[in-house]
């Protein structure tokens, strides 16, 4: 479709769009200022009808009981001082989420009325001077922190690590590599196998997300992104939003394998379009032009996840996700299909006509749902923590895994791991 045929429905949309915003702007003020959110959300957003709405406001204290292993320091608070940004990278959920148990009411200091045992070992901390998240250490990293945990406390022993959870949120998770290939040729390392892993790579069918495991959002500031909050009246005067790379030629010089294709291929459609603000540029204003558009894009990148699913949906604009058979965060309190869009990678060609012809009613519902309270606070890991928010979805989430299943609890002496599998590099002690 061309972008001058689409100029007067789009134009009637944006139109229809901000005159929603103004007339439920000052329930959204309202509640910001009084705190009465349940009555601003039966005012201006819409509550997630049925099951997904009861597990999303779940409260899991009371529902299970976690002991926290006392590590070491060099395992992950020593990391943190000797690199912080690693509190302000995507990774950072690892790092929060410890701080978080150590002062929750689900916290157990007595193991053997725990369900569930954690190891807070930091495997994303070791970074590039850019600041990314070099994982070549983090197979070795992790073998030492379970090879400290089993021979010093009994528990991890009788089960092979079947009723203990790791948070992995590398780009393939416990796979322990940036690009997919690598990732798949490493596999989950083959320590973490029985244990449930809580990460952020989601991708059905994958050699890196195993069965049971829990999909989290990655870590975004929410303190960075209260700061950049603008009046809830502000029209939506942006119809697509981007903002990232379309080619990562350091990494993948012949441009084919970056993002599958598909960043590439938005740029190549798109760079000339009207209807599309999408660069490479990254201005001060990210934050609030989000706040400014109607849908933003999600396109995979090296991973099929990012951070921009958690910045469009604390910012109310529409997800259109673009990443074939992604699993996603909390999926099972968090309806997708109804607040996102799902678009194939091999309809990016098509995007303009499948956005342009949704009709207005779809996309208010959308945005009512976005407005939920509940939805946001669900993506983010605020500090302190509040209820309802990520780490109240994780507790949740191993809340449902209980009780064990028969054959988690292993007879004396049998073992189901082999500690000497896996590439050569790992097996070096760290």
């Amino acid at each position: 479709m061309g972008s001058q045929a689409v100029w007067l429905p789009v134009a009637l949309l944006l139109a229809a769009v901000a005159l929603s915003s103004v007339l439920t702007a000052p329930a959204a003020a309202a509640a910001t200022e009084s705190g009465e959110a349940d009555h601003a959300v039966q005012q201006h957003s819409e509550r997630i009808s049925g099951s997904a709405g009861d597990v999303l406001e779940d409260n899991p204290v009371g529902k299970l009981k976690v002991f926290i292993y006392d590590l070491p320091r060099k395992y992950n608070k020593k990391m943190v001082t000797k690199d912080p940004r690693c509190l302000n990278h995507m990774f950072a959920a690892e790092i929060f989420m410890h701080r978080f148990l150590l002062s929750s009411a689900v916290r157990t200091l007595k193991p053997k009325e725990a369900d569930w045992f954690y190891t807070p070992v930091y495997t994303t901390c070791d970074l590039t001077p850019a600041g990314l998240p070099l994982p070549f250490k983090s197979p070795r990293v992790m073998r030492s922190s379970i090879q400290y945990i089993s021979n010093k406390w009994p528990f991890w022993n009788r089960t092979d690590g079947a009723d203990h959870f790791f948070v992995v949120p590398h780009d393939f998770g416990a796979c322990f590599h940036y690009q997919e290939e690598k990732a798949i040729e490493r596999g989950i390392l083959p320590l973490l196998r029985r244990a449930t892993l809580v990460q952020t790579f989601g991708q059905e069918n994958h050699v890196c997300l195993k069965e049971g495991s829990i999909i989290i959002p990655p870590f975004a500031p929410p303190q960075k992104m209260q700061a950049h909050l603008i009046p809830p009246d502000t029209p939506r005067s942006i119809f697509v939003y981007f903002r990232g790379l379309f080619y990562d030629t350091g990494n993948d010089p012949e441009g084919g394998y970056y993002a599958r294709g598909v960043r590439a291929s938005l740029w190549e459609n798109f760079k000339n379009n009207p209807l599309f603000d999408i660069s490479t540029d990254h201005p001060a204003t990210y934050y609030e032009d989000m706040q400014r558009a109607v849908f933003c894009l999600c396109p995979l990148g090296w991973a099929p996840w990012s951070p921009r699913l958690v910045e469009a949906v604390v910012f109310g604009c529409i997800p259109v996700i673009i990443a074939d058979d992604i699993v996603l965060p909390f999926a099972d309190a968090i309806p997708w299909e109804e607040i996102g869009i799902f678009v194939e990678e091999k309809d990016v060609p098509k995007l303009d006509t499948i956005l342009t012809s949704m009709p207005i009613e779809d996309i208010l519902r959308k945005q009512r749902l976005l407005a939920n309270p509940s939805m946001k606070q669900a993506m983010l890991f605020p500090q302190p923590a509040q209820p309802r928010d990520a780490f109240h979805q994780i507790l949740n989430g191993l809340a449902r895994k209980l009780p064990h299943p028969e054959g988690v609890y292993l007879p004396p002496g049998e073992k189901h791991l082999n500690w000497t599998a896996g590439p050569v590099g790992d097996l070096k002690p760290w």
